[in-house]
């Protein structure tokens, strides 16, 4: 906290002060507010602090104890799994803090915001450039929701089928509100093992999609970094007339992928957060969501139009908005109630500032330092690859030794066996610009070392 703050940071109460607020929140005490903590992680001790200090002595004491935390440095954090670190350019938290964005929310008479409508709509086509798909909505909270709104969307477009399929190399967290969104409906949801190479075993799923199957949904790349075989999966789909998925979770990797929508499927969906958005303690994330033509009645959120006015002069509208507020609630297609046009606006600011060229640029540079430090690191004879298939910035490591390399100052992860039993001591490792050389070599050498 700041020398200006720290003045405010003290509230001195009394007695009857502490006792109406225990009152207010249903407390006997001060320590039934924080009986919901573990015992073993509360601590029991005397703080070292000298006696009848001062409030400089106090300060000079706490900070001291708060320096021996290890918190390392961006460029020795290794961390993936959905979440990832990129370099957030000051020219998106300058644009977005103007006054006419910050508060940026569609009004009821949208056409008076045009400001705001161009923001949505040059996020919108940006999003339809990634994906290869004709429409893209805006927006979602996160990509795990938008998954949901996705194979909800498919549902209205396949009303009589219920049965769907997910990669079981899809986030564990994605598949988990999956599930919970769609418990109290009549969809069967079963999961695609997947083979030594870490992708989908589309042989498995070959036996058993049939013309009950509304939909696969798969990883791209998925949750070990695996680039799925889209256009495989599509292909096996079509005879049967169920509709492909794609997620993606890390969306710089459309900047050098090939777009989903060329593949054949039909939506596109995840999280893009790495556009202009910082990981804050796990979010604020922004769910995406993209779409053939033919699906835009069935799609949530809202979309933004191109038109021309009185005049003759470039202007845009909102051409749809399914929320429940508006009119005809009884035919909206979500429970959405909150556009993230802020987030969006960042998105957009941020690839814009990349554009199309600086896009495939920074992914490419993501590729480049990830297969560099997977080479390094299966070098050392002390990790080997889990999985054999193309990745993109993300790669998994059976790695015996982790715990020793985390004490050397290294964070990376998540381990793959708290959600795949079978997968003892993989660990994810997620390498992005903010990982320079040095340390990429630092690692290691710590690796070789142990």
């Amino acid at each position: 906290m700041s020398d200006r703050l720290s003045g405010i940071a003290y509230i001195p109460l009394s007695p009857q002060d502490i006792e109406e607020m225990l009152k207010a929140v249903g407390a006997a005490s001060m320590e039934d507010l924080f009986a919901h903590i573990p015992a073993h992680l509360k601590f029991r001790g005397s703080l070292p602090l000298p006696p009848a200090a001062s409030e400089q002595e106090v300060r000079a004491a706490l900070t001291a104890l708060a320096e021996k935390n290890c918190v390392p440095a961006l460029s020795r954090t290794f961390l993936g799994g959905g979440a990832y670190s990129h370099y957030q350019s000051a020219v998106v938290d300058a644009l977005i803090q103007r006054s006419e964005f910050f508060t940026s929310y569609t009004p009821y008479q949208p056409e008076t915001s045009q400001g705001n409508l161009q923001a949505i709509f040059e996020y919108q086509t940006m999003m339809c450039q990634l994906t290869g798909l004709d429409i893209a909505n805006a927006s979602l909270y996160e990509g795990a929701t938008s998954l949901v709104e996705a194979v909800l969307a498919a549902s209205r477009a396949l009303p009589d089928r219920r049965e769907i399929f997910v990669g079981r190399t899809l986030h564990p967290h994605y598949r988990q509100v999956l599930a919970a969104y769609l418990q109290n409906f009549d969809f069967t949801i079963a999961e695609v093992p997947f083979t030594p190479s870490g992708q989908m075993d589309l042989g498995w799923l070959s036996r058993r999609v049939s013309e009950k199957t509304l939909c696969v949904a798969a990883g791209y790349p998925n949750y070990f970094g695996v680039v799925e075989p889209l256009l495989e999966l599509s292909t096996l789909l079509k005879p049967k007339g169920a509709l492909a998925i794609s997620v993606t979770m890390e969306a710089l990797a459309l900047g050098l992928l090939k777009p989903p929508g060329e593949l054949g499927v039909e939506f596109a969906c995840g999280e893009a957060m790495s556009f202009g958005l910082p990981l804050s303690y796990g979010g604020p994330y922004l769910g995406f969501l993209a779409a053939r033509e033919a699906h835009l009645r069935r799609m949530p959120g809202r979309f933004v139009g191109e038109t021309v006015d009185t005049e003759g002069k470039r202007g845009f509208v909102l051409t749809l908005s399914t929320r429940e507020q508006h009119i005809r609630r009884e035919k909206a297609t979500s429970n959405i109630c909150s556009n993230e046009a802020l987030c969006a606006l960042s998105a957009c600011i941020a690839m814009a500032l990349l554009g199309r060229k600086g896009l495939r640029e920074l992914a490419l540079l993501n590729h480049k330092r990830a297969v560099f430090l997977m080479e390094g690191l299966t070098g050392t004879k002390k990790a080997k690859r889990t999985f054999g298939a193309p990745f993109f910035n993300e790669f998994t490591l059976t790695l015996p030794k982790a715990g020793a390399l985390e004490q050397s100052g290294f964070i990376f992860g998540p381990a793959l066996e708290v959600d795949y039993p079978e997968l003892k001591d993989a660990y994810l490792f997620a390498v992005t610009e903010m990982n320079e050389p040095p340390e990429l070599d630092a690692i290691v050498r710590s690796l070789e070392g142990l």
